[in-house]
């Protein structure tokens, strides 16, 4: 799955949970105990993440 992924977003874990670590290793961006990041992001659906921040951006169509 990390092979194909520009990033991750992940509504339960932590910092030194199995995929924020595997992220890391493979210098993804990744955001951590985002709730309800499964019902707001629909699938296929862009989304700007910035894991320095914490944030997680939905994008408008288009952008």
């Amino acid at each position: 799955m990390f092979l194909n992924a520009a990033g991750m977003v992940v509504e339960v874990g932590g910092q030194m949970s199995p995929g924020a670590l595997v992220a890391r290793e493979y210098g993804l961006p990744a955001v951590v105990s985002v709730p309800e990041a499964t019902r707001r992001i629909e699938t296929g659906q862009r989304v700007r993440i910035d894991g320095t921040q914490g944030t997680v951006e939905i994008m408008e169509n288009g952008q």
